[in-house]
């Protein structure tokens, strides 16, 4: 057999019983990873921050990311309707028999708005130097971000396209295809998946592109992030550009194995336009999350150019880590006699 079968082992919650999940525990690991990390930025640097600065940053950073992600799940990605006839089930954590759900769906876009917006606003009140907080912020993310991708496999979802390779897991949540489309059937022949007479739908193996976002847009961009932008960066705000642009390559590039949703599949076609949503068939067709990642590239590569620009118009300021760490020159007093 050439797949994996998801461990039945694996389950949601953390105590069965109990609405205590391993995907919100993954967020938690997250956000204290991310909070670490921006403390010994801080403390490498010698900067005379209070803690309870930081911890208010991250508070309102939670807040607006929770907001921006739910909202941009509600209505850009859910093609329902349902959330627009009715906002309130935004935020409403049950179902219609008042059985705890939690909230299903949250969008990284969204959530990438929120925070910004929640950063910006409260480091501004602060009056603290939104750019270099900023750059801090970027070089610790990736790293969290790791745990909550880990935390959507352990879930079993937001699994990718059908795959042929040896680690494609049959996901049991994944939607059951139709025996009757000729693509099944020789995949399945091909992976050595059995189809009894008479069945007519069959779970086919998927990539499981949590684990490759977990990888590339978690690992690899922080090492890109931690050990070479933060130690030779050129200018405050080159690390939130980085940040766009390495996030924003990396998922564009998985979305073509990750499973697009439903109804958003394609939303610029340059290839064939019969294509099944399940499985790559063509590098030209385009799914909302590619679109939505270019876009989040070239505002990277604004924001690199306008900070960029922003420095050269200070050409004699010093640099800001110079200026935080230099110790100040004691005033000797003249000893000259009269």
């Amino acid at each position: 057999m050439l797949y994996i079968n998801f461990p039945d082992w694996i389950k949601p919650e953390i105590i069965p019983g109990l609405p205590i999940r391993w995907y919100g525990f993954m967020y938690l690991v997250a956000f204290a990873i991310t909070f670490m990390l921006f403390m010994w930025q801080i403390k490498n640097r010698k900067l005379k921050i209070p803690s309870d600065l930081v911890v208010s940053m991250f508070f309102w950073a939670i807040v607006g990311m929770f907001i921006g992600a739910r909202i941009f799940a509600a209505t850009i990605y859910d093609t329902t309707g349902r959330y627009l006839s009715q906002p309130w089930l935004i935020f409403w954590p049950f179902d219609a028999k008042m059985n705890f759900t939690g909230l299903m769906g949250m969008s990284y876009h969204g959530g990438l708005v929120g925070v910004t917006a929640a950063i910006i606003i409260y480091l501004k009140i602060k009056k603290l130097d939104v750019l270099d907080w900023a750059d801090m912020l970027a070089q610790a993310v990736p790293l969290g971000y790791t745990f909550g991708r880990l935390g959507n496999f352990i879930n079993g979802e937001l699994f990718g396209r059908v795959s042929e390779s040896p680690w494609g897991i049959v996901f049991p949540n994944a939607s059951r295809l139709p025996t009757s489309a000729v693509w099944v059937r020789e995949t399945a022949e091909r992976i050595g998946m059995p189809i009894e007479e008479g069945v007519t739908l069959v779970n086919l193996p998927r990539h499981p592109s949590q684990l490759y976002e977990a990888f590339f847009e978690g690992i690899v961009l922080w090492l890109i992030l931690w050990f070479i932008v933060r130690k030779h960066k050129p200018f405050k705000g080159f690390a939130i550009g980085i940040y766009l642009i390495g996030y924003a390559f990396f998922r564009f590039i998985i979305e073509y194995f990750r499973e697009p949703d439903k109804g958003l599949e394609y939303v610029v076609q340059l290839g064939p336009k019969d294509n099944p949503p399940e499985l790559l068939m063509s590098l030209l067709n385009f799914s909302t999350g590619q679109v939505l990642n270019f876009i989040m590239i070239l505002a990277g590569i604004a924001i690199l150019f306008v900070f960029k620009y922003i420095h050269d118009k200070r050409p004699h300021a010093e640099t800001f880590d110079a200026v935080r760490t230099k110790p100040q020159r004691k005033s000797i007093p003249n000893k000259k006699s009269k």
